[in-house]
């Protein structure tokens, strides 16, 4: 079991890989640094094992895929994930890993929109969706995360094992911090700087099919993360489209008694049936999300006694 693992999910990242092994080198020279090559063309992996990490390969296609090879495969006391486009300084990190080992935080998140992002990120679409998402879901959790998106983060030996990862891509950064707030996991906020891309790196994030993927995870994880909740927005939708058939057919049996427009009446009904069904459906879902939590916290332990035996093992 490692102390300190360094995580690098890398595509085609040839030009910084280099520098980003040396600088988390220098800076945790006791970390084991793992590059998790995914499908590269340009020799990034042989240019990270001439510079001292671990290279092991993922050939799913996508940085979910390589988080969740990541997660299964490595074992360690805390672990740092950064991006291998030298994107996010490594002289962070060491402050990121006390979080997690002096103060027990299951996530520490890589600020980077309270410091040099807007500056640096030359993207503007980029700079909205990031605000966009984070204060969709700072409403919905009603938390105070101040980066949802970031790449660099610190997590905890329970936190790895027990994160059941379900995206592909790069809406995975997303899905972590969602499953933190919904199982009450430990989650600091700390402010790193942000530099852009050197000149001849290119991004592999496409602004819109990939912020279409990260609102469509935040909707499905809220199905089913609060389904109570989700569903009562949907029931109130169908009571109000519901009434909006009904009201015309109440005016006429009020002014003549009869009620002439049967079908809108009766798509009316429809409506209000769907709403009682979509209401109760949210009820027996939220029945079945506490148990499973119950059950998460059970596993909690059972991942806690696990990480005590790989230390007494070291």
């Amino acid at each position: 079991m490692d102390k300190i693992a360094v995580l690098i999910p890398c595509y085609n990242e040839s030009k910084t890989i280099k520098k980003v092994i040396e600088d988390f080198k220098r800076e945790l020279p006791e970390a084991t640094i793992y590059v998790y090559d995914n499908n590269s063309k340009d020799n990034t992996d042989k240019i990270a094992k001439e510079a001292g990490a671990v290279v092991r390969y993922e050939r799913k296609q996508g940085k979910g895929n390589v988080i969740r090879t990541m997660f299964r495969e490595i074992d360690a006391e805390c672990y740092i994930m950064t991006d291998g486009d030298d994107t996010y300084p490594a002289e962070y990190a060491k402050k990121m890993c006390e979080a997690v080992l002096e103060r027990n935080v299951d996530m520490v998140i890589g600020d980077r929109l309270s410091s040099t992002y807007f500056t640096e990120n030359k993207r503007p679409f980029h700079n909205i969706g990031n605000v966009l998402v984070r204060k969709l879901i700072n409403m919905i959790y009603k938390s105070n995360i101040r980066d949802v998106m970031t790449g660099y983060r610190a997590f905890s030996y329970q936190f790895v094992k027990t994160f059941p990862i379900l995206s592909k891509g790069f809406e995975i950064e997303t899905e972590m911090t969602i499953h933190t707030l919904d199982k009450n996991l430990g989650v600091e906020n700390f402010i790193i700087e942000y530099r852009d891309r050197p000149d001849g790196s290119s991004s592999k994030l496409n602004t819109y099919s990939d912020g279409f993927k990260v609102i469509k995870t935040i909707i499905s994880l809220y199905k089913n993360y609060k389904p109570l909740s989700f569903f009562s927005w949907v029931s109130a939708l169908l009571t109000l489209i519901g009434i909006c058939f009904l009201v015309p057919v109440l005016h006429d049996y009020i002014k003549t008694g009869l009620v002439p427009r049967m079908p809108s009446f009766l798509t009316s009904v429809f409506f209000f049936i769907c709403a009682i069904q979509s209401f109760f459906c949210g009820l027996i879902l939220q029945t079945i999300v506490k148990t499973t939590r119950q059950d998460f916290e059970i596993k909690l332990n059972e991942c806690k006694d696990k990480e005590k035996e790989l230390k007494k093992q070291n």
